[in-house]
């Protein structure tokens, strides 16, 4: 017998045990089916963790720190930035300065009307460049002029949305980036920080302490990238070495004593390429101080994401091994039926290998056509949890949330469960294909 003869002979005796052979492809069915829906439900959710992780910002950027490491670690001074920029695979060291003492307000409007409260960040004026910032209008901080009273700074795009209407009651004193009106259209805020005046003013540290005012000239505004951070939206910059002769004039002005900060707050650190953001993160720790990035919380989150896909694997293989029992159980009664058949065979000269080939063949094909059939299932099942999520997740809150759909079934996990059905069938005949084999003729030919 060639090859076609095998399988058609196969299919013909598939076809004879309709019922027996039906039930056991609906177990493989489930049991495909089962695996191929517990891993979609895996790769949906890492899928929604990449999604996630995508607004929160640069994945090759490290943000460094002193932290609880204070005594240990050197300063973040300048010698620190060069010596980190001089690491492989660092492409920029862009550092914050976060002053200590120096507090205020910002001011604008007619009699003080709109006041909002504001933090002062010190950045060096290449930072907008390498940070990936995109100006909206204006220069930047290094073309601001440094003569004069006025303060040059840069400003998120909604910094404006940070004062409030100190004459208006209840909502009618605050504005959001989303607000419309009646026709849908968006509500401007009380101050266009790019046209209007607007004075910064510090808070003097006790009733008979000083206070500082200083006019802002706003050089330039940031568009808003959620991506890179609230500075974005609704910081507001200034050069370094601007902020701390404001800091010391304001220490002088409330007889505050203390020494003077040459070290920055933190440290940004731009990498070339996201697999080197292991070791120079690793590096920098060396020194003690502590970082925070991006990239190593989407390893932690893929990690959990791939522990998830193994667990909820592993749970539908148990369905596939209760398949592949009811397989090898099926092949088993077919050889005890028919003994004579296999006599009759070997008595005609049919090889042992050909004989042997049948009956995985036999297997193979209700492996094949159950995996067919699971994945057809594993598909509507798939379809309807995308489609019902919203109500699902509500009812079943174990399902996971991160992204649009519930269930993403790739090709190649189709592929993957198609041929892993198929394998389980071979390798649950094989036990009962080499138990024909061995059955010897003349004994097989007595079988009533």
């Amino acid at each position: 017998m060639n090859l076609s003869d095998l399988f058609a002979l196969s299919f013909a005796n598939l076809r004879r045990r309709t019922g027996r052979t039906l039930l056991t492809l609906l177990g493989t069915a489930i049991g495909c089916c089962s695996i191929v829906v517990m891993v979609s439900l895996g790769i949906a959710m890492n899928a929604g963790f990449d999604e996630m992780i995508s607004q929160w910002g640069d994945l090759t950027r490290i943000q460094v720190f002193r932290g609880d490491a204070e005594m240990e670690a050197p300063p973040l001074d300048e010698n620190l930035v060069a010596e980190i920029g001089a690491l492989d695979h660092v492409t920029a060291v862009t550092p914050f300065y976060r002053p200590q003492y120096l507090t205020g307000q910002l001011y604008a409007g007619s009699r003080d009307r709109y006041q909002a409260t504001v933090e002062l960040v010190g950045v060096e004026p290449q930072a907008i460049e390498e940070l990936g910032y995109t100006l909206l209008s204006g220069t930047g901080l290094d073309a601001a002029d440094s003569g004069g009273r006025k303060i040059p700074v840069v400003m998120g795009q909604n910094t404006g949305y940070s004062f409030v209407d100190t004459r208006g009651q209840g909502e009618n004193a605050f504005r959001w980036p989303e607000q419309t009106d009646a026709a849908g259209n968006p509500i401007a805020p009380f101050v266009a920080i790019d046209t209007d005046r607007i004075r910064f003013e510090t808070a003097p540290a006790e009733e008979e302490g000083g206070s500082l005012r200083y006019e802002l000239e706003v050089v330039g505004v940031l568009r808003e990238e959620t991506g890179k951070g609230y500075l974005t939206s609704q910081g507001v910059l200034i050069e370094i070495d601007r902020l701390r002769a404001l800091e010391r004039a304001y220490l002088r002005a409330n007889g505050i004593r203390a020494a003077e900060q040459a070290t920055y707050t933190e440290l940004e650190v731009q990498v070339d390429d996201l697999d080197h953001l292991a070791a120079v993160e690793t590096a920098i720790q060396t020194y003690g101080y502590q970082t925070s990035s991006t990239g190593s919380e989407r390893e932690q989150l893929q990690q959990q994401g791939r522990m998830l896909q193994l667990t909820l694997g592993g749970i539908g293989a148990v369905s596939l091994f209760v398949a592949a029992l009811s397989i090898a159980n099926t092949m088993t009664m077919a050889i005890y039926e028919r003994t004579r058949e296999i006599g009759v065979m070997k008595v005609l000269g049919c090889s042992l290998g050909r004989l042997r080939a049948l009956f995985l063949i036999e297997a193979g094909m209700i492996g094949f056509a159950g995996g067919l059939a699971g994945l057809l299932a594993s598909y509507l099942i798939s379809f309807a949890l995308n489609r019902f999520g919203p109500v699902l997740q509500s009812i079943l809150t174990a399902l996971p949330g991160y992204s649009a759909n519930l269930s993403v079934i790739p090709p190649w996990l189709a592929a993957l469960g198609l041929l892993f059905s198929t394998m389980i069938g071979l390798l649950s005949g094989l036990l009962p294909a080499n138990r024909a084999v061995r059955i010897p003729a003349l004994e097989a030919l007595r079988q009533e």
